[in-house]
């Protein structure tokens, strides 16, 4: 079987401009396997370069060497060394991502918001909507807002728009950014049935999750990211 995430040797450097253009590394020769039907969840101390690596997986960091190869259509796609045409079609048919936070989108209502990823790949954009109100229903966001724009939500109700935008489409990758850290522990209990869910159906996960207990619920594995003296 062919894995959905396959990082080789991934080297990832930062230089502050406004501090005299001093360089700094976070990722040397990272390495990440991911199968279809396997969730990892990223683990480390706070400044290790998890979110960096999160960020690398996304392609909104571009990597300095490496690869990123991605089960992409029928064969695999290097998103390190991906045009900007080739990006956007990845993200639009074969990786999702829930970040921590919702950008929001003036006077679009939250239905449109999860319903706009599947009219994007195709659906048709009445069963998209109908498809966002049941996810949205699900995780427990009153029916009433759904034709509201979540810019006034709380942040547990824009992380629940948030989270069914990026379930909705039935991505083959799914990344997820703290997909808990806003909700409360029914909510939670959502999303790791939808996490149960996708990995049955065989789509590759990849997490950071500071909630231990949900971490230890839906991860198959953990992969340890080491500040660059450690893993030295």
């Amino acid at each position: 079987m062919i894995p959905a995430i396959d990082v080789q040797a991934l080297a990832k450097g930062f230089t502050l401009h406004l501090q005299g253009g001093i360089g700094f590394q976070v990722l040397k020769s990272e390495a990440l396997t991911v199968m279809p039907g396997e969730c990892v969840a990223l683990t480390g101390p706070s400044g290790a370069g998890k979110s960096t690596l999160m960020r690398c997986l996304q392609g909104n960091y571009g990597a300095d060497a490496g690869r990123i190869m991605l089960a992409h259509r029928s064969g695999q796609a290097d998103l390190a060394a991906a045009d900007a045409r080739l990006v956007r079609e990845i993200r639009r048919e074969t990786l999702g991502y829930v970040s921590q936070f919702l950008r929001v989108i003036p006077r679009v209502s939250a239905r449109d918001v999860v319903a706009e990823p599947m009219i994007d790949r195709g659906m048709d954009p009445e069963e998209a909507r109908e498809r966002a109100s049941a996810l949205l229903t699900r995780l427990n966001l009153p029916p009433r807002l759904h034709g509201l724009p979540p810019a006034t939500f709380s942040g547990g109700e824009q992380q629940r728009v948030n989270l069914a935008r990026g379930f909705a489409p039935d991505y083959p990758i799914l990344l997820l950014d703290e997909p808990t850290a806003s909700l409360d522990s029914a909510n939670a209990e959502v999303v790791i049935g939808l996490i149960a869910e996708a990995k049955a159906r065989g789509a590759a996960l990849v997490g950071i999750f500071h909630d231990i207990e949900v971490r230890d619920r839906v991860a198959d594995r953990l992969h340890q990211v080491l500040p660059l003296e450690e893993a030295a």
